[in-house]
């Protein structure tokens, strides 16, 4: 049975994983994730003023840090897929 990951929980593992790398309050990242025909998932992410996108591979990245911190789960960068439903998901087949 795969983990899902909401939308927030997506959210909320790339506000940690960039407050952690920029050494910054958890609290001060914001995040909008996108998804577009042309350039698949994205994340904007707003930090000290400053404006960054992330791919697809980025958010992965972040997914699979707060899989490990917050559910003990070790997972792989192919192990995880994004989907779009009702809202941007991240699927996790465990293995």
């Amino acid at each position: 049975m795969p983990t899902v990951l909401s939308m927030d929980e997506i959210i909320n593992a790339i506000c940690l994983h960039l407050a952690e790398r920029k050494g910054v309050n958890v609290r001060d990242v914001q995040v909008e994730l996108s998804w577009d025909e042309d350039t698949g998932f994205t994340a904007e992410v707003l930090t000290q003023g400053r404006s960054q996108y992330l791919v697809a591979s980025n958010i992965v990245e972040a997914v699979l840090r707060y899989l490990h911190t917050e559910y003990n789960i070790r997972a792989y960068p192919e192990d995880v897929r994004l989907e779009l439903e009702d809202e941007i998901i991240a699927v996790v087949n465990e293995n």
